[in-house]
């Protein structure tokens, strides 16, 4: 131990849902942690925000009492189409999602997790020391979990390299309707509305949520997606879906698909989880879940290890990642998204039967 300094048994880089899963799980076992996060919560988080019963299950979250006084729209059916074509409505008769919004509910979980907290605190240093870590020269701890998204500095000093990670971009919005506004909005809040990109390259979405309704699209290509985001905003105006006037303020994210990460994810007292390892879905982007059972594997697999933090005996975390988000050896709407593949694929989009089974409830809802 280095005098002077402050001492945690694990510190957690980025409170958000795979940082507070796993924090909540250390506390719980009695560990002292400390997140770091460089955002004060509650703070605004680029996505759709949208989380399914397996999320609800796996973070034991008590819908009823969280919609008491958070943003918690039940969601039975989706409107799915390929931009320019007709939608079709899918009907399932039952909640299979709801709609949140990620500044309640990420401040929700980090406060709910016990765990100490240090925001508004970017991480500059990381140094190995003693067989474990100090963090700006005044914390030491002999287990780091990075967390803090694509862009973070844990996955940074194991090697990771964004700007040379073939990332999938995104621009969103999320605004809340005058009651002139929303009067006028046509979406229905129990069935958000997603728009694949005419070459399957990437979808847009339009989620409402009570008097709240986020806009948003991601894509494969940086370059184009101003281009994009401006034209499915236009054409949901244009078709009447929203009221013309929104103040539109786009924000920007980015992430790594699971298929595409190549970043470590364990090393001797250091795990990745979240995004910060990769793990967003290939087809829907879909992190929040990826992001919590990473966050609940990696605090399980730290227990276990009995504070012996070698690289090998976190393995089983980067072996349990691999077998409950395994690597497709080719991303269908990737394959798909080329000349003429794209164009034939497209009459299946407007079919009941594979907007249903294939794109809602094996890629979007992952409901195998």
């Amino acid at each position: 131990m280095v005098a002077g300094m402050e001492r945690r048994d694990a510190v957690i880089v980025g409170g958000g849902p795979a940082g507070s899963s796993c924090a909540r799980a250390l506390v719980a076992a009695g560990l002292d942690v400390l997140v770091i996060d460089r955002a004060r919560f509650p703070r605004d988080k680029t996505c759709a925000g949208w989380i399914t019963p397996a999320v609800v299950q796996a973070l034991d979250l008590p819908v009823d009492d969280y919609r008491q006084h958070h943003v918690c729209q039940p969601i039975t059916g989706f409107r799915t189409s390929r931009m320019g074509s007709a939608a079709v409505e899918t009907r399932f008769g039952a909640t299979v999602s709801y709609g949140i919004c990620r500044l309640e509910f990420d401040h929700y979980l980090l406060e709910r997790s016990g765990a100490r907290r240090l925001e508004g605190a970017p991480v500059g240093r990381l140094e190995r020391h003693g067989g474990g870590w100090v963090i700006d020269g005044r914390i030491e701890t002999p287990m780091l979990v990075g967390a803090g998204g694509h862009l973070c500095p844990v996955a940074r000093a194991l090697g990771a390299r964004p700007a040379d990670e073939p990332a999938i971009v995104a621009q969103e919005v999320e605004l809340s309707l005058t009651p002139r506004q929303a009067a006028q909005c046509r979406v229905n809040p129990e069935m958000p509305d997603l728009q694949l990109c005419r070459d399957l390259r990437g979808y847009g979405w339009c989620f409402r949520k009570g008097d709240r309704v986020n806009i948003g699209l991601g894509r494969q290509d940086p370059a184009d997606l101003p281009a994009h985001v401006r034209a499915f905003a236009g054409a949901l105006v244009l078709t009447g879906t929203l009221p013309p006037g929104l103040a539109t303020r786009w924000k920007g994210h980015a992430y790594l698909l699971r298929d595409a990460s190549t970043r470590p994810v364990v090393d001797d007292g250091v795990l990745l989880a979240g995004d910060a390892a990769g793990l967003a879905s290939a087809i829907s982007g879909e992190g929040i879940r990826p992001a919590i059972e990473s966050g609940l594997l990696a605090a399980a697999t730290i227990l276990a290890a009995r504070g012996r933090y070698t690289r090998d005996a976190l393995q089983p975390y980067a072996d349990g990642l691999e077998a409950r988000f395994p690597r497709a050896r080719r991303s269908p709407l990737l394959t798909w998204s080329r000349g003429l593949a794209a164009a034939a694929v497209g009459p299946l989009l407007s079919t009941p039967w594979f907007s249903r089974h294939v794109l809602l409830e094996r890629w979007f809802l992952q409901a195998a």
